[in-house]
């Protein structure tokens, strides 16, 4: 095991801890069978599309990718490695997810609704128009609201099911605190104030941030699932909120926001050969 992914699985099992979900390590997977698990629920395609998440680096610096010259789009893509990505969430997954867990989500997904759910979230995790999504969703759900339609319930039941835990806003929160700490310690941008006072401003935009990501997924999920009668989604989502499906979105959750934050750490050290650093 290399070096770069026994520091990724040591940082994982931080996120594990805190989630409550290291007793699953107690029982692995196989590497083949995880591989099956990846491809069959799509995770595969969600973590390389973390590619795309190198464009909003610089935004995240109040920067534009054209600030770091020529070389940017190689280097991004290099710290964005899919090949890496995967097999550092192969390698977790291997450790982490127990066999009976992993059989009963792959039983889902393998079947002919699962499997149709899975093509249309792999197309929508790799599409970059996310604007132009955003807008057609808000005017389904705007449709929904004034038809009263039982329909935004039950997408309403599908994303809270995802994100049981609610750990996505502070995921996303630690993920541009260990960037901008990271950029900082790079000499990328010169931080006018301490971590303790960064995660303060953070915690103080918490509500405002959970509120944004509500709509942005209640937008996204009416537009990805559109194609969907009422009834296939009332199947998935009763699918999702089963207590065993709600195990492993946790840990795959933990997984991609983890792989998130090390490939943006990554990159801040990169960027420092780019470009002279700026206040922020």
């Amino acid at each position: 095991m290399t070096a770069p992914i026994r520091q990724f699985l040591t940082l994982v099992a931080v996120v594990l801890t805190s989630l409550g979900l290291t007793g699953a390590v107690q029982a692995a997977a196989d590497r083949d069978r995880v591989e099956a698990f990846l491809e069959v629920t799509g995770f595969d395609v969600a973590i390389e599309s973390l590619t795309l998440a190198a464009g909003d680096a610089p935004k995240m610096l109040g920067m534009e990718a054209s600030d770091f010259g020529a070389d940017w789009s190689r280097v991004a893509a290099d710290v964005f490695d899919v090949a890496e990505m995967h097999d550092m969430a192969a390698s977790i997954l291997e450790q982490a997810l127990e066999p009976d867990l992993l059989d009963h989500v792959a039983g889902f997904y393998s079947t002919d609704l699962g499997q149709r759910l899975v093509q249309v979230e792999n197309e929508s995790h790799m599409r970059t128009d996310k604007d132009m999504r955003r807008a057609d969703g808000t005017e389904l759900v705007a449709d929904m609201v004034r038809e009263g339609s039982p329909r935004l319930a039950i997408l309403k039941r599908m994303n809270k099911a995802v994100d049981a835990g609610g750990q996505s806003v502070r995921a996303i929160e630690e993920i541009q605190i260990r960037f901008l700490l990271a950029a900082a310690a790079a000499d990328v941008i010169r931080l006018r104030v301490d971590e303790g006072a960064l995660r303060a401003r953070m915690a103080e935009g918490r509500a405002e941030l959970r509120r944004q990501m509500a709509a942005s997924s209640l937008a996204s999920s009416a537009e990805v699932y559109a194609g969907f009668t009422d009834a296939e989604l009332e199947t998935y989502t009763t699918a999702l909120e089963d207590e065993r499906m709600q195990q492993v979105y946790e840990l795959m959750n933990a997984v991609q926001y983890e792989i998130m934050a090390n490939r943006y750490e990554r990159l801040a050290a990169r960027m420092a050969d780019l470009h002279p650093g700026q206040e922020l």
